[in-house]
């Protein structure tokens, strides 16, 4: 009787699949020679998996212009704006995403900065998905440049375990549209998204359910999902730095200090995950915003800025059929302190009119400082036909009819372009503070 194969390594590059090189051999590919091995016990039986896009938004310029291939190249505003995304050159002398764009030019003065041009990075991210989507159902992305997959169940469909389909799909991909992109796999969605940032880019890395808990304790706390620098500062201060300090503490006392977040960041650092990988999962916010080029300090041009991102955010709820109770006014003071404040309506909504009455309020009690940015959002959101008769749910009449005004102007801008019909707010003027 023949026994099965065990695999516990696999070629990225001629996709070849075997056993681990003995210790102390050399880890390579015993048909290709290449270094490009991907090795763990448990690489046939892991489906959870995390790709993600290097530097999205830079390769895909990067790609167009090929003379700034060896060039830092930032995607983001002006010098009043904030870094997009920043390419792996860049990177290295210390820009970040959603730095100011000031301190990364000080930083990387001989960057090349480039507008976003989001259509361009909609149209990739399409053909990314789509060759997911034919590996598995069960396909989430999470923005434009990352997706989590479960691949349980497709070995006969794609003919190979996930590990070999994906480093099938992620050569594929980079041939396909000159992008790099990063996979982890794993045991659950957690643990997967942590092993896609291990190897970039291009990388591909496996963490084990064997291995999770001894790969997490060391590392800090702010690694935990839903773990923002507040949180941070609160374990931190009842003594929590390190994820394996979560593992050994009391449930009763995580409970009691954190709530049911304590017990299920507990979870989380034993490197337990139940979140299933769902498709269907539902946006949380749709929210738009704008940077100035100088502080503004006056309630009447803070109100012009605040009208085109009330229009942005409500046509973005109309198109794709939703709208929300939550409204959100976000801003940004000169000296980088920002304010958030939200209200609740009592009927949900999507038009313009009532996002600007209502950020219109938050903002008037805000006045006094200068300000460098506004924003809005639109949260708690709930289906609604695109195509929905305004009654099916809007029982207010002036609501109603800001909805019915409001799609005719979508369908006149969608057929004539965006600047075929102007509001008369936005053919004022700019006051300049």
């Amino acid at each position: 009787m023949i026994e099965p194969r065990t695999v516990t390594a696999l070629c990225r590059d001629c996709l070849w699949t075997g056993g681990a090189p003995r210790p102390g051999a050399v880890r390579r590919c015993p048909v290709c020679a290449s270094p490009r091995l991907v090795i763990h016990a448990e690489l046939e039986t892991l489906a959870i998996a995390h790709l993600d896009c290097d530097a999205f938004y830079a390769s895909v310029e990067k790609r167009d212009r090929p003379e700034l291939a060896n060039t830092p190249v930032i995607v983001g505003g002006g010098r009043r704006g904030v870094v997009t995304t920043a390419c792996y050159i860049a990177r290295t002398f210390g820009v970040r995403s959603a730095m100011p764009m000031f301190k990364a030019l000080k930083a990387c003065p001989h960057a090349v900065v480039i507008k976003p041009d989001f259509a361009k990075y909609k149209a990739e991210s399409r053909r990314i998905m789509a060759k997911l989507a034919a590996l598995t159902p069960l396909v989430q992305p999470l923005s434009l440049d990352e997706a989590w997959l479960d691949m349980s169940g497709t070995q006969r469909l794609n003919g190979g375990s996930a590990a070999l389909v994906l480093a099938r799909a992620q050569g594929e991909i980079e041939r396909e549209t000159g992008l790099g992109v990063s996979i982890g796999l794993s045991c659950n969605k957690f643990l997967a998204k942590i092993a896609s940032d291990l190897d970039k880019p291009r990388g591909f890395a496996v963490i084990g359910a064997e291995e999770a808990q001894s790969f997490l304790a060391p590392r800090p706390v702010g690694l935990l999902p839903g773990v923002g620098p507040a949180m941070v500062k609160r374990l931190e201060t009842a003594g929590y730095r390190r994820i394996g300090d979560l593992v050994r503490a009391d449930a009763k006392t995580l409970a009691r200090t954190f709530g049911a977040q304590g017990l299920s960041l507990a979870a989380l650092a034993r490197g337990e995950d139940r979140r299933p990988v769902d498709p269907d999962r539902a946006r949380k916010s749709v929210s738009a915003e704008v940077t100035f080029d100088e502080d503004l300090t006056t309630l009447d041009a803070l109100e012009d800025r605040l009208w085109p991102c009330c229009e942005k955010v409500a046509a973005r709820a109309r198109a794709e059929g939703v709208a929300g109770r939550g409204v959100v006014l976000k801003l940004k003071t000169g000296d980088f302190h920002q304010i958030t404040r939200r209200r609740t309506l009592e009927t949900p909504t999507q038009t313009a009119k009532t996002l600007f009455a209502t950020t219109r309020e938050l903002l008037a009690a805000e006045i006094g400082p200068s300000f460098r940015l506004i924003g809005v959002g639109l949260a708690e959101l709930i289906e609604v036909a695109v195509d929905a008769p305004p009654d099916d749910l809007f029982s207010d009449g002036g609501e109603t009819r800001a909805r019915t005004t409001e799609r005719t102007l979508d369908a006149l801008r969608a057929r004539f372009g965006p600047s075929a019909v102007v509001s008369g707010r936005n053919l004022k003027p700019h006051s300049p503070s």
